[in-house]
């Protein structure tokens, strides 16, 4: 196994070797961290490396393992967070500068139980500031591994950059319009978005309470299956955490996708969207027919006021998610967050009142739908991942945010899982991606569908050039 092998793994693959004495978590979590030291320069997808704790976790887990006491796909893997979650061990900033001398009283729940299933935290990784659309000033973006030129989403840029260049086996992200999707379709990973409460957000930084979900990216669908399996369930400090039995997703690879029934509207999916999107879609239908899934025509409901109220709902959550620093110390934040932060703030009692209900509405003709489907298949992002030029007229003309979330926004204000995962290359030989949705608690629904496609396709072992 070169070292080139070891770094590009899939976390199943390199925990099968650990488990089986092929290899050790100590040699696996050294090899990264030199990796992060020569590589991560050029990335600056890490905050924080824990280098000395992660050695100490790796040993442990080494010598438990040697004893019999296995505790699970993630023991000994080394993996990353997002740095939106609280850690004890380490600076907590999510991305912001009024944050810089946070020290957190106690672990994010999410890390808690990364640890106690055995995984190494190698550090924190870099995010877009207080997780909304762009990087404080004072931090560096992130590059894309596939093209420095183009886009690497927002807001877990350090999540998909550091997943996507072989410099951990998976990590956590955060989604409240878009955030674990976009860089996962940017960089060519699978990641999921849980329902919403099935993840405790406790101890995790918030951009906007009712919308956040916090979820794994990763090389493939077993792979998060894997963390997912770990991070979810109930959490007594969460009181929005959902107090539901969490599934066997593992026990989903492998069912395939036969007798499946996946909903496509085609109009939402393909209308307007750029042909090298849609033909990868119609590409990626057609392999689910040769699985043996049923196509079912579906009609998704009304959307498009509700993605262009994404943004105000938004302002407004995070408004009051910041009132203890703003305006109190305006002097240290960012251009864009400052914009929300005040459009919310100018926000009126009506407007959180029209935004609430289309959000009942959708999600509860979302739910009616879904009784004639298993899952439902659409594009990530209405184009292929747009350059960083493109992306600078966002600031001036909001109606490309909107757009840009037509697949993505509806999703978090329904609270349905999805996941995300690639179809396809487009023609300056980066990833394309899609989604498929489930209903409300339906992760395992979404994962075995998700597997069946990786299991027919390539297209998720794919590396990147920059690497």
């Amino acid at each position: 196994m070169t070292s080139r092998d070891l770094h590009f793994m899939g976390l199943l693959d390199i925990a099968r070797q650990i488990t089986s004495g092929e290899t050790t978590s100590l040699k696996v979590t050294r090899a990264m961290l030199d990796r992060i030291e020569k590589v991560d320069r050029n990335f600056e997808s890490y905050i924080h490396v824990c280098k000395d704790r992660a050695l100490q976790q790796a040993q442990a887990a080494d010598d438990e393992i040697a004893k019999g006491l296995h505790k699970g796909p993630l023991h000994g893997v080394p993996i990353a967070v997002k740095d939106l979650c609280y850690t004890t061990y380490a600076p907590t900033r999510a991305g912001t500068m009024i944050h810089k001398n946070f020290a957190a009283p106690y672990n994010a729940t999410v890390v808690d139980r990364l640890e106690t299933a055995g995984a190494v935290i190698l550090g924190k990784l870099t995010m877009t500031e207080g997780a909304y659309t762009s990087h404080h000033p004072d931090i560096p973006l992130p590059p894309n591994p596939w093209s420095a030129d183009h886009w690497v989403g927002s807001s877990s840029t350090g999540s998909g950059v550091a997943t996507s260049a072989g410099l951990c086996f998976a990590s956590l992200g955060s989604d409240t319009g878009g955030s674990i999707r976009y860089p996962s379709a940017t960089c060519g990973l699978t990641g999921i978005k849980p329902t919403w409460g099935r993840v405790s957000r406790h101890g995790v930084f918030a951009l906007a309470d009712s919308l956040d979900h916090i979820g794994p990216m990763a090389r493939s669908a077993g792979d998060c299956a894997a963390v997912l399996q770990v991070i979810a369930g109930w959490d007594h400090s969460d009181p929005t955490s959902i107090d539901a039995a969490v599934p066997d997703y593992l026990a989903e690879l492998g069912k395939g996708a036969r007798d499946m029934r996946i909903g496509v509207d085609r109009a939402y999916a393909m209308d307007g969207i750029d042909p090298q999107v849609s033909d990868a879609l119609e590409n990626a239908i057609a392999v689910f027919e040769t699985l043996g899934a049923r196509i079912i025509d579906v009609t998704m409901p009304p959307y498009t006021a509700l993605a262009d109220a994404w943004i105000r709902m938004c302002a407004i959550e995070t408004a009051v998610a910041h009132a203890d620093t703003y305006p109190a110390q305006a002097d240290a934040y960012g251009p864009d967050l400052i914009q929300l932060i005040e459009e919310g703030r100018s926000a009126t009692g009506m407007d959180a009142a029209h935004g609430h209900h289309l959000r009942i509405a959708f999600t509860q003709a979302l739910a009616t739908m879904f009784g004639t489907v298993d899952c439902m298949l659409c594009p990530t992002m209405p184009t292929p991942t747009p350059s960083l030029s493109a992306m600078a007229t966002y600031g001036e003309d909001p109606s490309v945010l909107s757009e840009i979330m037509r697949f993505t926004a509806p999703f978090d204000f329904s609270g349905s899982p999805t996941i995300t995962l690639p179809n396809g290359i487009d023609s300056a030989g980066l990833p394309l991606s899609m989604q498929i949705v489930g209903p409300h608690l339906g992760e395992a629904v979404i994962i075995r569908a998700a597997d069946a496609y990786q299991n027919a396709t390539a297209w998720h072992t794919l590396e990147p050039p920059m690497t």
